[in-house]
């Protein structure tokens, strides 16, 4: 899913479910972290400030430090 797209579907579930969007938005996180990867997800989450309005906390790194 392109960064656009899901912007468009997390706008359209928070209209649309209001406080109740966590469960459709974070199907969207998901979805971007599969197709861009975490860092794509995270700007997701900060941008629409996820984490504080509906729990949704920034994804760990796709990359392994060890």
């Amino acid at each position: 899913m392109k960064i656009e797209e899901a912007r468009q579907r997390i706008e359209s579930a928070i209209a649309q479910y209001g406080q109740h969007a966590a469960a459709a938005i974070d199907l969207v996180i998901n979805e971007v972290r599969s197709d861009q990867g975490a860092g794509a997800a995270n700007e997701l989450i900060d941008e629409f400030d996820l984490e504080l309005l509906y729990n949704i906390p920034p994804l760990e790194s796709d990359f392994s430090n060890s």
